[in-house]
Order: structure tokens, then sequence, then C-alpha cells
């Protein structure tokens, strides 16, 4: 799932793709107001996007399919609004440069009260987000760039240390990335290879026993998807 501004899905095809090789369905979409979907962007909201990307899922994936979430900086607070609607069905996510916002903002409309919001100084401290990304209990894996002019490190040590009460957690740090990960991982295949092998990786258990991972590429406790 693509960030805000000029994001779309076709940055994202090659990771797409590249999940596919291994046996995982994948899927991107453009939001409402980008790219080749239809509406303004500014009647897109937070919840209007956790919206129309469980009507994709449905869609797409139907109601019992296992879910990986990939989301990318304003998806990261999607990423977690989905986690909140879908629960255990959710076995890992991936959250790129993320974002996360304040629980006043979820409802507004991208416009100039949105925005205002969203500018006031830490207004991200009291995200649900933060909540939901302490109680997830799968494997989560946190990807940033080296250098991120957009997202302030006080959200990203946050998602961190969330991530860390109780996921399987890894993060990665991109070196000669900047915030706009997407369109940079569209030209760096290895990177994305990085990214899918850390998070297809066998868990400690699963490691220590030797039974390896499933041929699907997840490991045995971790639900294809």
């Amino acid at each position: 799932m693509h960030g805000a501004g000029t994001g779309d899905k076709e940055r994202h095809l090659p990771f797409a793709v590249d999940f596919a090789a291994h046996g995982h369905p994948a899927v991107a979409l453009d939001f409402s107001g980008h790219a080749e979907s239809t509406g303004e962007l500014l009647d897109l909201s937070l919840r209007r996007r956790r919206d129309q990307a469980a009507a994709v899922i449905a869609e797409v994936f139907g109601a019992e399919r296992p879910l990986v979430l990939v989301g990318f900086s304003m998806s990261g607070q999607t990423v977690a609004d989905l986690v909140d609607l879908y629960g255990n069905r959710v076995a890992a996510i991936v959250l790129c440069a993320p974002g996360i916002y304040g629980k006043d903002a979820w409802d507004v409309p991208f416009g100039s009260g949105f925005t205002e919001l969203i500018r006031r100084p830490e207004s991200w401290r009291d995200s649900r987000a933060l909540d939901t990304f302490a109680r997830f209990d799968r494997r989560a894996l946190l990807v940033v760039p080296e250098q991120d002019a957009v997202i302030p490190d006080g959200v990203t040590e946050l998602i961190r240390t969330a991530l860390a009460t109780h996921a399987d957690f890894s993060a990665l740090r991109l070196a000669g990335a900047g915030h706009q990960l997407g369109a940079w991982l569209a030209g760096q295949s290895q990177a994305r290879r990085d990214i899918i092998s850390t998070l297809l990786r066998p868990s400690p258990s699963v490691r220590a026993s030797g039974t390896g991972p499933r041929s699907a590429g997840f490991p045995a406790d971790l639900p294809s998807s």
C-alpha cells in the first residue's frame, strides 16, 4: 500500500511480483484520488484508506486467506488499522518508512483541516497504531531509509519500541535510500530480495528444530498468504 502525495501502485509492482515469485499471491492498489483510481484526493481520509484496502482484500483474497500487509509511509497507519480489523488473520506486517497519526486525524478528510491537525507538534504520540503494534505478536519487519526527511525520528522509535513488545520483530536500514522507499526499491532488486528473505526467515524455534521453512516460503509457524 502506497503513501500519500504522489504515491501510486506502479512503484510497488516489482515488490508484488517478487512476492508472487515466492508463491504468494500479491496485490497493489491505488487509493482514491491517486493514479488510476477515481474519486478526489480531498475526499480521502485515513478511515477511507482502511475501508478501500479492505474492499480490495475482500475482492481479491476472500474471507479466509491469511494476510501479509505491506505499507509505505502513510500506509503505516493503514496497516495498523487493518490489523485492528482483521486480528489474527494478519500473519505478518512490513512497515516501510512508516507514518502514524493522532486519533483526532483518523476520520478527517485530506484537506486543510487534516494538514493542520498533523502539523501540531508530536500529534502522532497518541496514535492508536502504537497500541496495535504493541499487541501484535506475529512477524513484523520495519524497513527504514538511511535518511528520512519526512518521518520524524521520534515516530520511527515509537514504532520500533511498540513492535518489539510482542512481535517476532526485525528491522532493516537501507543505505543510500530516502523517504520515497517505494520508488527506490523499484530499481533495487537485491534490496527487495533482502526484505522478502528477512520476512520469510525461519523463526528461532524452527531453526533450532531443523525443520526449515515450508516450500512456499513461510516458516512453519507463519501461514502463507
